[in-house]
């Protein structure tokens, strides 16, 4: 029996049609409810997504203006200060700022291994043109003590240093104390990341600022600098400026100039932005495509079983339009309660991302604010999807003619169904029959009941999937391929024997020397900057990967290009690159495309090191090694390399992988939460409703099966039942949708830094199932409770 709505005063005041109203409503409470968390689920991540993107872009844009981000960068070996007028003069350069910049290891008490260190200059007074600094604590360094320094924030939190403390570093060879005396943000490093690096490191990585001429004396750069950073005038051609200035270095050992899009900090926190983008329009679509579905069923139920009140209302003069606003005026309070709980939920997943953001992004304030237009635009879609979904019950109900309205429907037809004519009613349970006969007579509802469950499950696999990549990423990356434990660069270029003498370290059970070379790759139209890697020909420690993650043998000449590089450049085995070197004497020659490998992270070249050798025309030279260490006595080792003035970083695999695994549970764990949370909610609402509707249908046929002897557990069995073999026929086809969204997501997260690879392992899958499964089990326990109390005189009294 349906419960009557609470006889409210107020009630009386209102109209017969809005009397009728708020029992409709009434009547479908539960059903609502389910459909206004699917809504409430769609304007929660819209919500989330754009009002955390709104708040972001909002302060990278105010921070990039106010502290004066430049557009252009370029590094080189060393030019004189005079240069810079040059540089000054090209068309469409608004401010030119020189600099040095260094590499330096430190040696931090209570840190073992090494420790990396960016030295950058700032002027001997004031503040910097370009790249202004943000003071959180202390003060700049005064001019003419070489020995202070300010710190990135991040590195100062990791570490735990405030101003007033001190840490030590390999200056030219020489060990420097630093003394500490402010902490600061800078544009250039909103996401700090160590050379080479895609996540951060904070404990091992930090960028510290002094004063120029400081820093000229430590690296004997007196007079002259190796970095310079550009602002543009409006309207002009950043292509055309960089030529220019690509030109102008050229003799100074220029090593390609780049615009914003491709410095590193930037083009993270763009990525990230066109992630939520996208997060927060696949996700919310998905939502409002099963709510449609549903309040289609629903209303068009509704509508089926008010005829005989719809005629009475027209009847009594109420038009076609009266009548049609009134069931539109159902699915916009439905729409309304979604929008308020989404909105809520909205704001307070907003709040907890963007304490997220805050450990990875360092602005100097970074506030979550709700802009108007998103709340709008959400809740307007929602609506208007909704609104879709009913569009087709709204138009029966208008359509209706009152005379035929008075009359019961026509009863279906009823005929012998596939079941019974392949003679497989004789081989199943009563139960099972009446089961795959209703089905069989529904086709399109259990179909599209299939398609919701399948869509929910997809969704979880799909936010599952990126951990199964990252997973296989640090397989492949930090096992398969990066087998050493440490990899050590040189200042500069040393022969051959260096890296003999670094077997000799204690500690060091192997060492694989490497020669890495700048260069501009040229195939037709496209170019890329890159380094060339020398190795071995069938190196052990570093090795390079093919598709199926098995070893390369670097061929005696050609290129070995990652195939994201070569996509890059259009290129496929056999093509011939215009190799262009960008260090010593700048040698330009042409080499073919051997082989291609297999690389996650970044754009990569390699070659034999006799072939580099000999496209440098240079003898034995290293830039480093990769080193196999013995555990027990790493301490050792890691202390003497700290101390040796030839080596500018020493990197450690172990602290990769450590860094690796934090960022992507720190990251991930949040949104792997909200997708299990928003992916149960979808499957309990399509079930349950799809149960509470095929309840009202077969109430009188349960009800007279109860009076004819079946027991609760069997006419459960019929109802439920057909729910069950819905659900097991949507997990392979929810595998399926699971598969292609994770194809799609893994297609956009394809980005010139790094590229996910499309892996789902098979614990997704089932987790997934298990998942829509418990959900489904859960709203079938909800309806088995209704049909425990079902009223079997009040049923059987309901007219056919």
């Amino acid at each position: 029996m349906v419960n009557e709505p609470p006889r409210w005063r107020w009630l009386g005041l209102l109209t017969a049609i809005d009397r009728k109203l708020v029992r409709d409503t009434w009547r479908v409470k539960t059903q609502a409810l389910a459909i206004a968390l699917l809504i409430g689920c769609a304007v929660a991540m819209a919500v989330l997504s754009f009002a955390v993107l709104a708040s972001l872009e909002r302060t990278r844009d105010a921070y990039y203006d106010r502290y004066r981000f430049a557009e252009v960068w370029a590094s080189l070996t060393r030019a004189p200060a005079a240069l810079e007028e040059r540089i000054a003069a090209i068309p469409g350069v608004a401010v030119v700022e020189c600099r040095v910049i260094a590499n330096v290891t430190l040696s931090i008490e209570g840190l073992d291994e090494p420790a990396v260190g960016r030295l950058v200059s700032i002027p001997d007074q004031g503040e910097p043109r370009l790249d202004a600094l943000h003071l959180r604590a202390g003060r700049y360094p005064e001019p003419g003590r070489a020995g202070e320094v300010l710190i990135s924030e991040a590195f100062a939190l990791a570490r735990h240093f405030a101003p007033g403390d001190h840490l030590e570093a390999i200056l030219n060879g020489r060990l420097t104390r630093f003394d500490i005396v402010g902490i600061a943000l800078s544009p250039e490093y909103v996401y700090s990341l160590p050379a080479g690096g895609v996540f951060p490191d904070d404990e091992r990585f930090g960028v510290m600022w002094m004063r120029r001429a400081g820093l000229e004396a430590a690296f004997d750069m007196k007079g002259a600098f190796d970095e310079v950073t550009l602002s543009l005038l409006p309207g002009a051609s950043e292509p055309e400026v960089i030529a220019r200035l690509d030109h102008l270095l050229e003799r100074y050992g220029g090593l390609g100039a780049y615009g914003r899009k491709d410095q590193v900090s930037a083009f993270f926190v763009a990525n990230e932005f066109r992630q939520l983008r996208t997060m927060g329009t696949v996700v919310p679509a998905i939502f409002l495509a099963v709510a449609a579905f549903l309040l289609s069923i629903v209303i068009s139920r509704l509508v089926e079983t008010e005829r005989e009140e719809i005629a009475t209302l027209k009847a009594l003069g109420y038009g076609n339009r009266a009548v049609g606003w009134h069931y539109v005026k159902l699915v916009l309070m439905i729409v309304a309660v979604g929008a308020v709980v989404g909105v809520a939920l909205g704001i307070r997943l907003g709040f907890g991302m963007t304490r997220l953001y805050v450990k990875y992004f360092h602005f100097p304030s970074l506030e979550f604010t709700v802009p108007a237009p998103v709340l709008v635009v959400s809740i307007v879609l929602a609506a208007l999807a909704s609104l879709g979904g009913a569009l087709t019950a709204v138009r029966q109900a208008v359509r209706l003619n009152p005379a035929e309205a008075m009359r019961p429907k026509a009863p279906p037809m009823y005929r012998p169904l596939l079941v019974d004519r392949l003679g497989l009613d004789r081989m199943l349970a009563q139960s099972a029959r009446m089961v795959l006969r209703h089905m069989e007579r529904e086709p399109l509802r259990a179909a599209l009941t299939a398609v919701g469950i399948a869509g929910a499950m997809g969704l979880l696999i799909a936010g599952q999937f990126s951990l199964d990549s990252f997973d296989f990423m640090a397989d492949v990356q930090f096992r398969l391929e990066q087998r050493e434990d440490a990899m050590l660069t040189f200042q500069e270029p040393r022969g051959a024997r260096a890296a003999h003498e670094l077997e000799r370290l204690p500690g060091v059970m192997r060492a694989e020397p490497y020669r890495a070379v700048a260069v501009r790759l040229r195939s037709r139209q496209r170019e890329r900057l890159v380094s060339i890697t020398g190795l071995g020909e069938a190196p052990i420690l570093h090795r390079v990967l093919d598709e199926r993650t098995r070893p390369v043998t670097l061929p005696p000449d050609g290129l070995v290009l990652s195939d994201k590089l070569a996509r890059l450049l259009e290129v496929r085995r056999g093509d011939r690159v215009r190799v262009e070197v960008l260090e010593g004497a700048r040698q330009v020659a042409e080499t073919v495309v051997a082989d291609v490998s297999e690389q996650f992270v970044g754009t990569a070249a390699f070659m034999s090191l006799p072939a580099l050798r000999r496209l440098l025309r240079e003898g034995d030279s290293v830039s480093g090694a990769f080193l196999q260490v013995d555990p027990a006595r790493a301490s050792t080792l890691y202390g003497e390399l700290t101390r040796t003035p030839s080596v500018a970083s020493v990197t450690l695999k172990q602290a990769a992988l450590a860094s690796f695994r934090k960022t992507i549970e720190e990251s991930m764990s949040v949104m792997i939460t909200m997708n299990v949370l928003f992916a149960g909610i979808m499957v309990f609402g399509v079930v349950y409703n799809s149960a509470r509707i095929s309840l009202s249908e077969r109430a009188r046929e349960l009800a007279s099966l109860r009076v004819l002897g079946f027991t609760r557990a069997e006419i459960s069995t019929i109802l439920l039942g057909e729910l069950a073999l819905i659900t097991v026929l949507a997990l392979p086809l929810g595998c399926g949708i699971g598969f292609g969204l994770a194809s799609l997501l893994a297609r956009l997260m394809d980005t010139d830094l790094y590229r996910i690879p499309f892996v789902i392992d098979r614990s997704t899958y089932a987790m997934a199932a298990v998942v829509v499964i418990a959900s489904a089990a859960v709203s079938s326990g909800v309806v088995r409770r209704r049909l425990d109390h079902l009223d079997l005189v009040a049923v059987l009294k309901t007219r056919e």
